[in-house]
């Protein structure tokens, strides 16, 4: 028997990660804002006496929580996060769509009627009152128009957050106070062009007070320290608009570096 002891504990060892990240199903949370229905679906970790870090995802044009949940699977990274894959509504696109036959997110603070910041306040309302969150570790990211309504979030809402995550996407006339952020972006993205979103990548170093030299951070992806303890990291990859999948392991990396300052709520 002892001559297989230590295949069986080799086994036994690189079983352990699995069931330690083992994730259980999502419970869909609706709320109801301006007399409309809204939805989300919310990861939560094992029952814990800490506060656990909040993650807000927004899908896509045409997208869902559910392909959200499937594609970033941020609770398969950090698991000890409550992740909340959030349901847009049927909005007309910037680029595509015009009629708004899909679902997505308002392009810009005021636009239809602010009904996903509203949706935005409260379901944070609703985890702050139900469960037990830390209020210095709370991040969003999306993609396509998640991503520019991330910017959004950061331009109305920046004071929630400890850092973001935009892909695939650009901001208009943006104008935020200081905030750590990775962006991510496809060389070939034959929709949301490489040369508008590095525009809005030149506008956050502005804002974030960064140096004009980035050093490498990971593959494809410079770090520009920041003067303001807002660093921004810059992950351009030679891909298209299709989110990459790479990005979520390297997103929960980089919000795991990032905290806002005991005093800061």
């Amino acid at each position: 028997m002892y001559k297989y002891f230590p295949a069986l504990l080799s086994l036994l060892i690189l079983s352990l990660p699995l069931f330690a990240q083992e994730i259980g199903e999502p419970k869909n949370i609706q709320l109801q804002v301006d007399k409309i229905d809204r939805d989300a679906l919310v990861f939560f970790p094992p029952k814990s006496n800490t506060s656990a870090p909040v993650v807000f995802v927004f899908h896509g044009h045409g997208g869902t929580a559910k392909g959200a949940a499937k594609s970033f699977a941020i609770q398969k990274y950090w698991p000890s996060a409550i992740v909340v894959y959030m349901q847009g509504l049927n909005t007309p696109g910037k680029l595509t769509d015009p009629e708004g036959k899909k679902t997505g997110w308002q392009h810009k603070p005021g636009e239809q009627n602010d009904r996903d910041l509203k949706f935005f306040d409260a379901l944070l309302s609703h985890l702050r009152k139900e469960f037990k969150i830390d209020e210095n570790k709370i991040y969003c990211t999306g993609h396509s128009n998640g991503g520019g309504f991330t910017y959004t979030l950061w331009q109305t809402r920046g004071d929630v957050f400890a850092a973001v995550a935009p892909c695939a996407s650009f901001a208009v006339k943006f104008d935020a106070k200081p905030k750590p952020c990775i962006h991510f972006a496809g060389e070939n993205d034959a929709l949301v062009k490489i040369e508008w979103q590095q525009k809005t990548i030149e506008r956050v170093k502005e804002i974030n007070g960064c140096e004009s030299k980035g050093k490498e951070w990971a593959k494809d992806c410079n770090l520009y320290p920041s003067s303001k303890s807002a660093p921004l990291v810059v992950c351009i990859h030679p891909g298209t608009h299709q989110f990459p999948a790479f990005a979520p392991e390297l997103m929960v990396k980089f919000f795991q570096s990032q905290s806002k300052p005991a005093s800061v709520k």
